[in-house]
């Protein structure tokens, strides 16, 4: 809307939409901008001003939060202030936020005769999210060109780290001295090189559920009992099927080996699940169902219970022999084996034999989990070269509650022969140590947001075990598995795979 007060040019995309065709029917060339601007700074208004001149209206979208994955405590202000912010500049137009992660559904609905981007998107190479191309097909598909501005470019992310505190002192003092010693575009460069990487992940396939409910309150019977009323029940592909997944966006060949029961529709529902570049090879028990582990949350994905439906035996000796046989023909074959070990009944001392002997580089976690608490350990691995455990894992198979974690932890990595071991610690980050030079390297969280925790150990052994296993240094391993493990914290279970354009564009708002 032309006039008025600046809150009234903030309507909806198909409003906007309505708007550029109005304009058009007037003989009027309408000029998209879209974006981010989650701080309005002088590139912005420069930006903006000189788009304004492309044509005789300028209307302008935003990304919503949701979609803003820029890196922790982005964006700093919600999409409804962010719009606020830029209808209240006098050369906007118009303005709408757009629930996508990219400006093509903007583009589809604005169908503007300019598309207006910034200087730094001239080199279509600069651009890590790939985005650019798409959108200069789109905006050319509806009859219009892309041009760019010119002018001091600032960047956002720089101010947002420096002068708005969205980093604790510790955080923003261990970013500061990685900062000193590595550049984005070496950290960028050296994961997109780990792109021929062949990588087999061995573990249990679980069906995540996370079942809707509102509380209801005590029942009126018991006062022990909680009443919920369910509203809806969401499938996540969980366990080595998301370790294989986050894997698939970083290398071309991924291979799985797991086991499942013989239900038709959920071994379909998890090979629709794993990507395209997964070639999974399912073992099928002989009766025992695949693990389905349903979990009943609130709206704020509170987990109330959950309830396990399994058999904690599900081997026979027809299956083992299968899966040992395999694994010894094949395992070889791949640059690492990642084994993420969930003690629910699959992989069997003959199975930790194979797979010791067969992986060229073996990376393993061993998780502990309510099915699992008292008997399962890292200690049934005889080697392993990385090894990744929580604190509470670390002092169960030591049996030692009070010595000092490294200390055991390291005990664990030379009773396994294994070069690193990290200590993943929840919202205190995590430590991986280098027994080969006695380093010991310390990230705090790079998240400042948790949604969900569930599957963000998964996400930090996948990320982690490919860079080491890929020579890559072992601080930068650390760094992009934080990185991984705090975007993820931010999903809810195994709903989203980390992307690598999410992990560049994280990496990149941390190096800022």
């Amino acid at each position: 809307m032309v006039g008025g007060h600046p809150n009234d040019k903030i309507v909806s995309l198909q409003e906007l939409g309505a708007q550029a065709q109005k304009f058009r029917s007037e003989g009027l060339k309408v000029v998209l901008c879209h974006g981010t601007f989650d701080l309005i700074h002088p590139g912005h208004i420069r930006h903006l001003t000189k788009a304004s001149e492309f044509g005789d209206r300028l209307l302008v979208t935003v990304t919503a939060d949701r979609f803003v994955k820029k890196g922790p405590g982005r964006p700093v202000f919600s999409a409804a202030l962010r719009a606020e912010s830029l209808a209240a500049l006098g050369v906007v137009d118009g303005v709408a936020i757009v629930e996508d992660a990219t400006a093509i559904p903007a583009i589809r609905t604005v169908r503007p005769a300019v598309y207006a981007k910034g200087s730094d998107y001239v080199d279509p190479k600069g651009d890590i999210t790939g985005n650019i191309g798409r959108e200069q097909a789109e905006v050319q598909s509806a009859g219009g060109e892309i041009r760019f501005t010119d002018g001091v470019t600032f960047s956002s992310s720089r101010l947002i780290n420096q002068y708005l505190d969205v980093f604790t002192p510790e955080t923003q003092a261990y970013l500061n001295d990685f900062k000193d010693t590595h550049q984005e575009k070496e950290i960028l460069e050296s994961i997109q090189g780990l792109g021929n990487k062949k990588i087999l992940v061995f573990g249990e396939a679980i069906i995540d559920e996370y079942c809707l409910t509102t509380p209801l309150g005590l029942t009126g019977k018991s006062n022990t009992i909680l009443a919920c009323r369910y509203i809806e029940t969401e499938q996540f592909a969980g366990g080595s099927l998301a370790v294989a997944n986050h894997l698939a966006g970083f290398i071309h060949q991924v291979g799985l080996i797991t086991g499942t029961g013989r239900d038709k529709r959920q071994n379909n529902f998890m090979k629709k699940a794993l990507a395209d570049n997964v070639e999974e090879h399912f073992f099928h028990f002989d009766s025992a169902p695949t693990l389905v582990k349903r979990r009943f949350v609130d709206s704020d994905i509170v987990k109330l219970f959950e309830v396990y439906y399994q058999d904690p035996n599900p081997l026979t000796p027809r299956f083992e022999a299968e899966v040992c046989q395999w694994i010894a023909e094949n395992a070889g074959d791949y640059d690492a084996v990642i084994v993420a070990d969930y003690g629910n009944g699959l992989i069997s001392p003959a199975m930790v034999e194979s797979i010791c002997k067969h992986a060229r580089f073996l990376a393993v976690n061993t998780q502990i989990n309510s099915g699992n608490h008292c008997h399962h350990v890292i200690n049934r691995y005889p080697r392993a070269n990385f090894i990744s455990l929580n604190e509470c894992e670390v002092r169960l198979a030591t049996h030692n509650r009070h010595a000092p974690m490294e200390k055991l932890a390291k005990d664990i990595a030379q009773r396994l022969s294994s070069r690193w071991i990290a200590i993943t610690r929840g919202m205190k980050g995590a430590v991986l140590l280098d027994l080969e030079s006695g380093r010991t390297y310390d990230a705090p969280p790079l998240s400042t947001r948790v949604v969900d925790r569930i599957g963000a150990g998964d996400a930090f052994l996948a990320l982690t075990g490919l860079c080491l296993a890929g020579g890559l240094e072992p601080d930068v391993a650390l760094f992009v598995g934080s990185t991984a493990a705090a975007i993820d914290v931010q999903i809810v279970c195994n709903r989203e795979s980390i992307h690598p354009v999410t992990l560049y564009k994280y990496i990149s708002t941390l190096m800022k």
